[in-house]
C-alpha cells in the first residue's frame, strides 16, 4: 500500500543554508530507510521564507550571476552553488519555498511527471486568486503568458535533485517578493524573459499566510497527500 503520510513542517524565515542541511538530514533519512526496507518510511514537506540569496543549479553558468560575489556579500545576500538541476535563480523574503522531500514511487510518479505536478500544485494555488499561471514545455517552472514571448514572465521557479526516486529542494513562488533582486541575475538563464509576482499581476500586497495555506491545500490536491498530526 502506498504511503502518502507527510510530515509538514513551516520553518518560517530561514537562512538558505540552514534549511539545505536540514533538507540534506532529512533526505538521507528517507533514502536510509528506503535502501534498509524500513518498516517505518518519514515523508516531508518544508516551507519557508529565505533571507535574501542566489542559488546556482549544477549545470548553470556563473555568469549568469551579474555581479561580483564580493558586492553579494556587500548588499548581505548570500550565494551558493548547490546540487539541484536548472540554473540561477534568487530566494528572499516574500517568496513562498517548498521542499517536498519525498519518495516518488509512493506516489507512482517518475521524474518528469513529478516537476509537472509540481507546477500543477502552483498553478491550482494561483487560479484561487484568478491568476492564469501557465506551463512551458521548453522551461520548467510556472509563467504567465507563457505562448506569447515579449509578455512571459516567470512567478515560480522549480529545481530538483533526486536519488534512488527520493526528491529535494523544490519551487519557489513570488508572492510578494522585491523584484528587483532579478535584475543581478539572469533568472533561470533567461535573458529575454521577465520575472513577476503575485502582488504585481494583482496590483496589491498578498497575505503570504493564505497563500501558505492555499499551497499546502493544492499539494493535498495534487499529489494526494496526507499530512501526519
Amino acid at each position: 500500500m502506498d504511503n502518502k503520510k507527510v510530515n509538514f513542517q513551516n520553518l518560517g524565515r530561514i537562512r538558505y543554508k540552514e534549511a539545505w542541511d536540514l533538507q540534506e538530514e532529512l533526505f538521507q533519512s528517507v533514502v536510509d530507510a528506503k535502501i534498509h526496507n524500513s518498516l517505518t518510511r518519514p515523508l516531508y514537506l518544508l516551507f519557508c521564507e529565505h533571507e535574501p540569496v542566489y542559488t546556482l543549479g549544477k549545470s548553470g553558468n556563473r555568469q549568469n550571476l551579474l555581479i561580483a560575489e564580493q558586492v553579494c556579500k556587500s548588499k548581505n545576500i548570500d550565494y551558493y552553488p548547490i546540487d539541484r538541476g536548472g540554473d540561477i535563480t534568487f530566494h528572499g523574503p516574500g517568496q513562498l519555498v517548498a521542499y517536498p522531500i519525498i519518495d516518488m514511487e509512493e506516489f507512482r510518479v517518475g521524474v518528469k511527471s513529478y516537476v509537472h505536478k509540481l507546477e500543477d500544485v502552483v498553478i491550482h494555488t494561483l487560479q484561487s486568486y484568478g491568476i492564469a499561471g501557465e506551463k512551458d514545455e521548453k522551461a520548467m517552472g510556472v509563467w504567465i503568458d507563457a505562448q506569447y514571448p515579449a509578455r512571459a514572465r516567470k512567478i515560480c521557479a522549480i529545481g530538483v535533485r533526486t536519488s534512488r526516486f527520493v526528491t529535494m529542494h523544490g519551487l519557489a513562488l513570488n508572492v510578494n517578493t522585491d523584484l528587483t533582486y532579478f535584475n543581478y541575475i539572469n533568472p533561470c538563464g533567461f535573458t529575454d524573459r521577465a520575472v513577476t509576482s503575485m502582488q504585481k499581476e494583482l496590483g496589491r500586497e498578498v497575505d503570504f499566510h493564505e497563500v501558505s495555506d492555499r499551497m499546502k491545500e493544492a499539494f493535498a490536491v495534487v499529489f494526494g497527500m496526507e499530512f501526519a498530526e
